[in-house]
């Protein structure tokens, strides 16, 4: 079922008013009466309508002011001025205001039903779409959310196979840092001595000897481990630009 196309006329003069009525509600259109501008202002902000006719003189606010108001709230619905004053200073205020036409009194049935008609098709033209289409910023702003979603994927990867070893390098060292602060510290108190510190400087010696091959086992174990962090770190950063760029 279509759905009538609401006319609101507005008119001081009820006998106009029926004239619309009778034209215009056998031919698909319903037909609403205001007695001056107030009225019709207060029916436009209550409900919506797809078509105003209105008289110039009215009391109080005259027809030039109603669609004046209604134009600069509503710039897309029609507005047709109907008058028996006719002047060419309200014929230019009114072409200023926008409306969509000037008729003088009196309205034959034709005129109403053509000026109608002529009208709502200007309405379908300029009508308000539904929501405007989302900025084309959108897509890059996702691909950006993706992108960090794919990083912290990747960063979690990272810390689940590093914790192990992380985990296992402190329990390696801590005892050895426990004894190395045990060791500095009597070491300083016994260097006092000279004996002790030729013992000192050979036990050094013998130290070094001992650890250098350890160090080096140490660095041979190591430098995969390194090679692998940094293939990691690189390759991560290159999806993630990849996704970004995308």
């Amino acid at each position: 079922m279509s759905t009538l196309k609401k006319i609101l006329v507005v008119d001081d003069d009820p006998v106009v008013g029926k004239s619309f009525d009778r034209v215009l509600s056998g031919k698909g259109y319903a037909v609403i009466t205001a007695h001056d501008g107030e009225e019709a202002l207060r029916k436009l902000n209550s409900e919506s309508y797809d078509l105003v006719f209105t008289d110039i003189k009215m009391p109080g606010m005259n027809g030039l002011e109603v669609a004046e108001r209604v134009k600069a709230s509503r710039p897309w619905l029609p507005v047709v001025i109907i008058t028996g004053y006719g002047t060419e200073a309200n014929e230019a205020r009114a072409e200023a205001a926008g409306v969509s036409g000037f008729l003088h009194k009196p309205l034959s049935p034709e005129v109403i039903e053509d000026t109608t008609a002529k009208a709502l098709v200007g309405l379908a033209a300029v009508a308000p779409t539904a929501a405007p289409p989302a900025p084309a910023v959108a897509a890059p702003q996702a691909r950006e959310e993706k992108a960090a979603g794919v990083g912290g994927t990747l960063k979690n990867i990272a810390l689940f196979f590093a914790a192990p070893f992380v985990g296992l390098a402190y329990i390696l060292a801590f005892p050895f840092v426990g004894l190395g602060m045990v060791a500095w510290i009597g070491a300083k108190a016994l260097m006092k001595y000279a004996a002790v510190r030729n013992t000192v400087n050979i036990v050094k010696r013998v130290g070094m000897f001992v650890a250098g091959p350890l160090l080096g086992l140490a660095f041979v174990l190591l430098i995969p481990w390194v090679f692998a962090v940094m293939l990691a770190w690189i390759g991560g950063r290159a999806i993630l630009k990849l996704y970004r760029t995308a």
